[in-house]
């Protein structure tokens, strides 16, 4: 079974300084049918304008995931770290025990574009913490490459869940397969072009659960996508 989140489906917040498309229950968007999949629940879609962004505030017991699309993030938070996220990276903040932390764009003249991503932890009460690490775009041409895993496989970002993040760009003619296995989740997020997902034509913004599949196949030129590899229970 295939089931999707259209981009223009999306929950909405709008300010001054924010566009944010929720494709899950968040904030004041809520919908009883959109309240994640399995341990995934989030996924916003944010453009924040040049010198805005979130003043400090706090967390607790998740995994939070930003992936810069264009632009530049500005990330602070009460470990002490001080940081910038640039397209192609991947930032995990641990919220833990507890944190408080702040994200602006960290540009004056240019907006940033980025996905906020949260997990729910394998267990609460983590001491909090902070990763970050670069996955070029071109390594990433036509093969999904590994972004975050429970071990911190093949050099991915460690999360505290048993989940699979890939990434991949892919080129005309090209496509990309990642196996489920039995019992297990897979969700597309689209992020860039209108590639073909297990047959079905999507549009940048667009997500896709699979569930029951055996595989995520993927196809598209200029297409990007993330790749998620989840149980079926938090």
């Amino acid at each position: 079974m295939i089931s999707v989140v259209t981009a223009d489906s999306r929950g909405l917040t709008q300010v001054d300084w924010l566009h944010s498309a929720h494709s899950f229950s968040f904030g004041s968007y809520r919908d009883p049918a959109r309240m994640g999949v399995g341990p995934l629940r989030v996924i916003n879609e944010d453009r924040v304008t040049p010198g805005g962004g979130f003043a400090t505030h706090g967390h607790a017991d998740m995994e939070i995931l930003s992936y810069v699309i264009a632009g530049a993030l500005s990330h602070r938070d009460s470990t002490g770290v001080s940081s910038v996220i640039l397209p192609g990276e991947l930032q995990r903040m641990r919220a833990g025990t507890g944190i408080r932390h702040s994200e602006f764009n960290h540009s004056q003249t240019e907006p940033v574009h980025f996905l906020q991503i949260w997990i729910l932890p394998n267990r609460k009460g983590l001491t909090p913490g902070y990763a970050q690490q670069a996955f070029p775009l071109d390594a990433r041409a036509d093969e999904p490459v590994l972004l975050a895993s429970l071990d911190g496989d093949d050099g991915s970002v460690e999360v505290s869940q048993d989940i699979r993040l890939y990434g991949s760009r892919l080129r005309e003619g090209k496509l990309v397969r990642v196996a489920l296995d039995h019992g297990r989740l897979g969700f597309v997020q689209v992020v860039a072009g209108s590639p073909m997902v297990n047959g079905r034509t999507c549009r940048a913004g667009d997500g896709l659960l699979l569930d029951g599949e055996s595989q995520v196949e993927v196809s598209g030129k200029g297409a990007e996508v993330l790749i998620f590899d989840l149980p079926r229970r938090p």
